[in-house]
């Protein structure tokens, strides 16, 4: 523990003391310059701070501050009414600062209370909590901003992270300023009643158990409570005017000084007019003519020197418009054309109808919808999905989007805006009106749909979504159809380096000592292409370091991890431990082994095209009849030809799934629905 944190503790436990202990007065008189100077210390500090932020532990110390003087006052009130006396400092203030005028002193105390009432704490609670108030208001638009700069790869992820706390913080702040608000006011209230019941019981204890006489017991007792009053209210005062400073504010990047003398003083023109009333008021009219002419001429002054300044200020934007323009020559030069050549890896490009969607002030949620698909792939694939850049297209139509990988076209689709996509999922137990379309991503017969008839539709037995869910559940298939081209060598760099502090014996094995790095990405790339995840990277890399010395082929390596990722394969394409498959005959097998071929790029699959027909014509026929069943479209193959065999199919039937024997667990029950043959 610090020695701050002790010190703070401290502090507390003696504030409570001071309710009940008596100190001696000497004490009592450090304790109350201390009050004055922490008040004084805290006003100066407002005034220094440029946010609110920096000062983000005021409210505690406003509680703090209000028990002290509180303490203090139930301590001199002790002192008061039982000897007549309250140290020093009361005494200086009773006689010194209000001239031993008790009627004087107890008004000056009074218009004190009032303004710090009336005017500061009432005026400092109200703007605390509409503040409060509002920031709680815009924290979902400034959150979705947040991510809408993330996304759009203006900042990263910890300036983001960096964003969300300062937000967080800012609403934690005035939602204690709204109540530490509280605090000066019931002390004001506090002080009034202090002094009041001070006098009173002054007067009756002067006059019954000190022998004084009635005037004598109210000249003593209102002084001495007065003065008591004044030491306390003061540095309350102080507090208080902290209290507007703080919570009136705004964000800036300088202090309140600068801000007041650049923004009063700016207009020099305002300045001379000023200037020139006061000294017309001076010498012109009955008023008394030296303040009005020193503050005409003070301000004439103030004028000149900002009338300088305007100058400076228009000889840098002068300066700052040549070197734009020099800026501008620069980007005509040739080599400044080369940032123009960065392709982004996905970008979403949209008509000006779905904009709406897009943007956060107008309720458009897109932007959320892009940072949970980033999330969805990482879990899912263990990909790292790069920033999706959003465009408007004014050359697209007003409701179409066009989805693009490396600066491709790849998909496109069209929405209509207020309503709902509502798709069959087979079964329902009516027709509903609406737009017939076709579901984007998967291809589904869909209809738009009113949103008056969202729930009827729900309750027909439709699926209905919104319109940026039909955008990002498209994307979302995009990217896990494209996430092989999506993977570059600085993202395997990264995920390797990810798992470098784990399992460092594994990575100085593997790399660069078997493979490289651009070996990894190709074999991680060939299990994107088939849809396996990459995330179980630890066990991919240990296949991999396992059989890198007996082959440098990718593709052999990537089957070596395939029967390595059995149980993931398995659990992704038996959910249920039985199923029915295609397999293939005997003699096909032996021929596409005896096929195989090698060259220095590695071995491929040498067979002529008429053959290739042949077999898909035949594995048409087998996948319909499986299909027909309800199974899904796998086929079984023997582990030395699957490789070529999803080779052969993946231009015909992309979405066929090709496994191996080796792949699949021995608990699970596959059944063989049909057979292929050359």
């Amino acid at each position: 523990m610090r020695f701050s944190d002790i010190g703070v503790a401290a502090l507390v436990i003696v504030i409570i003391m001071l309710i009940i202990i008596p100190i001696p007065l000497n004490f009592l008189d450090f304790f109350l310059a201390l009050n004055i100077s922490l008040a004084l210390t805290i006003l100066v500090l407002s005034m220094f701070v440029k946010e609110t932020l920096e000062f983000s532990v005021f409210p505690s110390i406003l509680l703090i501050t209000t028990m002290f003087r509180l303490a203090l006052n139930i301590s001199t009130t002790r002192y008061i009414l039982s000897t007549g006396e309250a140290g020093d400092v009361i005494a200086a203030f009773g006689n010194f600062v209000i001239g031993g005028n008790a009627i004087v002193g107890f008004i000056i105390f009074v218009i004190i209370v009032i303004i710090q009432f009336l005017v500061i704490t009432k005026g400092s609670e109200r703007v605390s909590e509409v503040a409060a108030r509002f920031t709680l208001d815009a924290m979902p638009g400034k959150q979705m901003a947040i991510d809408a700069d993330l996304n759009s790869g203006l900042i990263n992820e910890n300036d983001a992270k960096m964003r969300r706390k300062k937000i967080q913080r800012e609403a934690d702040f005035y939602g204690a300023m709204d109540g530490a608000s509280k605090f000066v006011k019931g002390d004001a209230i506090a002080g009034i009643l202090i002094t009041v019941i001070n006098i009173l019981a002054g007067f009756l204890l002067g006059s019954f158990t000190m022998g004084l006489t009635l005037p004598e017991s109210i000249e003593k007792f209102t002084l001495l409570t007065v003065g008591d009053g004044l030491v306390s209210q003061l540095p309350a005062l102080m507090i208080s005017v902290a209290t507007g400073i703080i919570v009136t504010r705004s964000a800036s990047e300088e202090s309140l000084g600068t801000d007041v003398v650049n923004q009063l003083f700016a207009r020099s023109i305002v300045m001379y007019i000023v200037g020139g009333v006061l000294i017309l008021l001076g010498a012109g009219t009955p008023l008394p003519s030296i303040p009005f002419l020193l503050v005409g001429a003070m301000a004439l002054i103030l004028g000149y020197r900002s009338m300088q300044g305007d100058r400076k200020v228009s000889f840098e934007a002068e300066a700052e418009e040549k070197v734009e323009d020099t800026s501008r020559e620069d980007m005509r030069r040739p080599e400044n054309i080369i940032p123009l050549l960065q392709v982004d890896p996905i970008e979403l490009e949209f008509g000006y109808g779905i904009i709406p969607l897009a943007d956060p002030n107008q309720g458009g949620d897109l932007f959320d919808r892009l940072v949970m698909i980033r999330r969805q792939i990482a879990l899912e694939l263990g990909l790292i999905v790069p920033m999706i850049r959003l465009r408007d297209n004014i050359q697209l139509d007003a409701n179409q989007y066009l989805i693009k990988i490396k600066g491709n076209d790849i998909a496109y689709g069209n929405i209509v805006f207020d309503h709902y996509l509502a798709m069959s999922p087979g079964a329902v137990e009516g027709e509903i009106e609406g737009i017939d379309t076709v579901e984007p991503a998967f291809g589904l017969p869909a209809k738009w749909i009113k949103s008056d008839l969202r729930e009827k539709a729900e309750l027909l037995g439709y699926t209905v979504v919104d319109p940026s869910s039909v955008i990002s559940t498209h994307l979302t298939e995009v990217i896990k159809k494209h996430s092989h081209e999506l993977l570059s060598r600085e993202d395997v760099k990264q995920l390797i380096e990810n798992i470098r502090e784990t399992n460092p014996a594994l990575l100085e094995e593997l790399i660069p000592n078997l493979m490289m790095i651009g070996d990894v990405q190709k074999v991680l790339a060939n299990l994107l292409k088939e849809s396996i995840s990459i995330r179980n990277l630890v066990t991919i890399l240990e296949a991999l370091a396992d059989h890198a010395r007996s082959t440098r082929d990718v593709n052999i390596l990537t089957e070596y991890v395939r029967q390595k990722l059995s149980r993931q394969i398995t659990k992704q394409y038996f959910p249920f431990g039985q199923a029915k498959v295609v397999t293939l005959e005997q003699s096909l097998e032996n021929m596409l082994m005896e096929s195989i071929d090698q060259n220095d790029n590695g071995t491929f699959l040498s067979i002529d095209p008429m053959t290739t027909q042949s077999i898909l014509a035949h594995l048409s026929e087998e996948i319909k009849k499986l299909l027909q069943m309800g199974e899904q479209a796998i086929v079984v193959t023997a582990p030395i030809v699957r490789f070529y065999f999803k080779r052969i199919t993946e231009q015909a039937i992309p979405e066929l799934v090709v496994l191996s024997y080796n792949e699949i667990e021995s608990d699970i029950d596959v059944q063989s629905a049909g057979m292929v043959s050359a």
